[in-house]
């Protein structure tokens, strides 16, 4: 299991159970897997290596909508606090991340033109669903809140969820002993979900299986169900390139596509720890 290194130089974050270290290989039609061994490390961001993988990363967290943003502006803007947040690899520190976790601060970069762009913008959508009603006035009223980037590739385990939010908390709190800004008032953090849709794909010579009208809300990241518990306000909102999102192509299952969606959680900064205890509980490897 790899380590990151921490803002103080000697000092290892503490790792997270081994056995997140395990990724089915799906090559034969058996019913028995064979596992293959895999070791995850964590990095602080490294400008000079991860400005390609954030951007990658990023570009999936907004989906259809990353084109409305400046995604090379967002990512220089991460990659400027390398100390705060987190990358995870596979291969070295060379490579391009598989995951990344990390918070900028709403008001601090509130006149820079990716964060003016991404805060107009969550005001619109929390606007279209009254259950993120408080996002919208939060922000209006240039509240110290952290703007929580997490994001991975499918397919990685989510187990590497919990020790990215873990770290984030012990950087967090060593900024702000060093008189950086970082004391936030609330985390928002970005997500996404998605709901499953009937395919448009020629169906002849098949029953097709009708989704139910009210479809259920499925998570792309399996924690972010347990911060809902923790927090003061979560909501979906559909994107506003919608129509270039086309499920069919994005299909879970043989007879339904997937729909996409937004989705924010908004978590009060002193029930943080708590939340990210939680869901280090519910994802303890077995």
């Amino acid at each position: 299991m790899g380590k990151k290194r921490s803002r103080e130089e000697g000092k290892d974050a503490p790792p997270p159970d081994d056995g997140i270290d395990r990724m089915d290989e799906d090559g034969s039609d058996e019913e028995d897997f064979d596992l293959v061994n895999v070791e995850f490390e964590w990095f602080n961001f490294d400008p000079k290596i991860d400005f390609h993988g954030i951007k990658s990363l990023l570009r999936q967290l907004f989906d259809v909508d990353a084109s409305l943003f400046n995604i090379s502006a967002l990512a220089d803007l991460i990659l400027s606090q390398p100390t705060i947040g987190s990358t995870v690899k596979v291969d070295g520190k060379e490579t391009d991340a598989y995951a990344m976790l990390t918070a900028l601060n709403t008001f601090v970069h509130r006149d820079t033109d990716p964060m003016k762009d991404i805060l107009k913008y969550l005001v619109e959508k929390a606007q279209t669903n009254p259950s993120l009603a408080v996002v919208s006035e939060l922000i209006k009223a240039g509240k110290h809140i952290g703007l929580v980037f997490s994001e991975r590739l499918i397919n990685i385990p989510p187990e590497i969820g919990p020790p990215l939010y873990s770290m984030l908390i012990d950087e967090v709190e060593a900024a702000v002993e060093d008189k950086e800004p970082y004391e936030f008032s609330h985390y928002l953090i970005l997500s996404k979900t998605y709901q499953e849709v009937e395919s448009t794909l020629n169906m002849e010579g098949r029953k097709k299986k009708k989704v139910k009208e009210e479809a259920s809300t499925f998570f792309f990241h399996p924690e972010d169900e347990v911060l809902h518990k923790h927090a003061i306000a979560h909501g979906s909102y559909s994107y506003s390139k919608e129509e270039d999102s086309v499920a069919d192509s994005k299909r879970a299952f043989q007879e339904a596509g997937i729909k996409p969606t937004g989705h924010m959680i908004l978590i009060e900064a002193s029930k943080f720890p708590s939340a990210v205890k939680a869901i280090t509980d519910y994802l303890q490897p077995q």
